[in-house]
C-alpha cells in the first residue's frame, strides 16, 4: 500500500551507480527517501555448490574468483580452514608472503574505491588520479604473483612463489610512491569543498545501528566500532606486526572515506614491516590429496570487512560443504538505514560507500515445504533451473546453442 504522496520506484538491477546488477526498491516522498529495500540474486553463480563437486586444489582457484578485487582474501580464508582440518603447520615465511599480498590487495582495493567514490559524486578528476596510482600496486602484484587480479599465490600448505632481495627493493620503492600520493589525497579530503559538501552528514549509521545491523570493516569502524580481525583474531603474520585499527566517530560517508585512507597509511607501514621481518625458510609444505574428516571456520579481514569461510571435510579429496559469508552480505542490511531521510541524489554514493561486491554476496536459498521434506540440490539441477528461469523471461538458450553448433 502506498502512503499518501509516496511514490515507489525501482533502482536497478541495471543502474548508473553500480556495474553489477542489483535491485533496490525506493519509496519517495518528493525527493526524500522514506524507505529502501534490497533484492539479491541477480549475480548468483553457485560457487559454493560447485566446490562440492571439485577437489580442494580446484576449489582454491574457483574460490579465488568469487571476487576479483578480494581474490587473495577469499583464497587465504579458504586455505586456512582446510589447513586447520588437515593439521598442517604452514611455514612462517609463507605466512609473511600471504600477509604481504593481502596488504597490497587492500591498497589496490582502497585506491579503487576512492576513485569510484569520486566518480559517484561527479569528481572524476579524483577517479583519474587514484586509478593512475592504482596501476603502481597492480603492476607490483603482477610482478610478484604473475597476475594483476586473480593472483594464484596460495596453495594448501603455503604459497607458490617466493620473493628475493630485488623484489623487496621494488616493493619498498612502490610503497614510497603510493604513500606520497595518499598523503596528497588525505589533504584533499580535508580541504576540497566538493568532497566535504557531498560526503559529510550523508549516509548516517550510528554506533548503535552499526552494531545491531552487523556492519563490518570500514563501515563499522567509521561508526566508532574498533573491530578488525587482523587485531582481534590474528592470522598469517599479523600477530608480529605493529598497526593501529583506524576508526572514526563521524558515522557518515565522509568518515568511511577517512577510515579507508587511514588504513592505506597503515598498510604501507605493515608492508615495510613484512619486508624487514620476513624469516628465511621454505614457502610451503606438502599437503595430502585427501583431507581428513572434520570441519573448520576461518576469518579474514578483507578490504571490505570480515570474510568468513566454513569448510567441512569427509575424508575424500572433495569437500562435503563450503560456505562463504562475504563482507558485503554483512553490510548490505545497513544500506536501507543509511538511505533513510536522504535525497534520491545521495543514493549512488551511499550504496558505493559500503564498497559493495554483489558477485560475492549473491546466493541461492532452497525453501523446503515441510521439516520432513529433504531435497538435495546438485549442479545439474541448478543448471537446468537457470535455463528454465530464463525461458520464462523469453530467453531460450537451447535455440542459441543449436545456432552455435551450426556455426562451428
Amino acid at each position: 500500500m502506498h502512503e499518501p504522496g509516496e511514490v515507489k520506484i525501482p533502482f536497478g538491477p541495471q543502474h548508473p551507480a553500480l556495474k553489477e546488477p542489483e535491485s533496490f526498491l525506493i519509496s519517495l516522498r518528493g525527493e526524500k527517501i522514506t524507505a529502501a529495500s534490497v533484492r539479491l540474486g541477480y549475480n548468483h553463480r553457485g560457487i559454493e555448490k560447485a566446490c562440492e563437486e571439485r577437489t580442494y586444489t580446484q576449489d582454491l582457484y574457483l574460490i579465488e574468483r568469487i571476487c576479483g578485487i578480494c581474490s587473495h582474501s577469499h583464497s587465504t580464508c579458504f586455505v586456512q580452514a582446510v589447513e586447520e582440518i588437515a593439521a598442517l603447520q604452514v611455514p612462517a615465511r609463507a605466512k609473511y608472503i600471504r600477509t604481504l599480498i593481502g596488504e597490497l590487495e587492500r591498497i589496490h582495493s582502497h585506491l579503487l574505491w576512492l576513485g569510484v567514490a569520486g566518480h559517484e559524486i561527479g569528481f572524476d578528476t579524483l577517479l583519474m588520479y587514484t586509478w593512475r596510482d592504482r596501476e603502481v600496486v597492480m603492476d607490483l602484484l603482477a610482478h610478484l604473483t604473475g597476475n594483476r587480479v586473480n593472483y594464484g599465490i596460495n596453495t594448501i600448505g603455503g604459497v607458490r612463489r617466493d620473493i628475493d632481495e630485488k623484489k623487496k627493493k621494488e616493493i619498498l620503492k612502490a610503497i614510497d610512491i603510493l604513500e606520497e600520493r595518499t598523503k596528497y589525497y588525505i589533504g584533499l579530503a580535508q580541504g576540497e569543498s566538493t568532497l566535504l559538501k557531498r560526503l559529510k552528514g550523508v549516509g548516517m549509521l550510528s554506533h548503535k545501528d552499526a552494531l545491531s545491523l552487523g556492519a563490518v570493516g570500514p563501515v563499522a569502524r567509521a561508526s566508532g566500532i574498533a573491530r578488525d580481525v587482523r587485531k582481534d583474531d590474528p592470522y598469517a603474520a599479523y600477530a608480529d606486526l605493529d598497526f593501529k585499527v583506524i576508526t572514526s566517530d563521524l558515522c557518515d560517508v565522509y568518515g568511511r572515506t577517512l577510515v579507508r585512507m587511514g588504513e592505506l597509511m597503515e598498510s604501507y607501514s605493515m608492508v615495510r614491516q613484512v619486508i624487514k621481518k620476513i624469516p628465511d625458510g621454505p614457502i610451503s609444505i606438502k599437503a595430502p590429496r585427501k583431507i581428513p574428516a572434520g570441519e573448520a571456520s576461518s576469518r579474514y579481514e578483507a578490504p571490505r570487512g570480515e570474510d568468513f569461510h566454513y569448510v567441512r571435510a569427509n575424508g575424500t579429496e572433495k569437500p562435503d560443504r563450503v560456505k562463504v559469508r562475504a563482507p558485503t552480505l554483512a553490510n548490505i542490511q545497513a544500506v536501507s538505514k543509511m538511505l533513510e531521510d536522504r535525497y534520491l541524489a545521495d543514493m549512488p554514493i551511499v550504496v558505493a560507500a559500503i564498497d559493495p561486491c554483489f558477485s560475492c554476496t549473491d546466493r541461492l536459498v532452497s525453501l523446503r515445504h515441510s521439516p520432513r521434506h529433504k531435497h538435495t540440490v546438485i549442479w545439474e539441477s541448478l543448471r537446468l533451473a537457470g535455463i528454465e528461469w530464463y525461458k520464462k523471461q523469453g530467453i531460450d538458450f537451447t535455440s542459441l546453442n543449436k545456432k552455435m553448433v551450426q556455426m562451428y
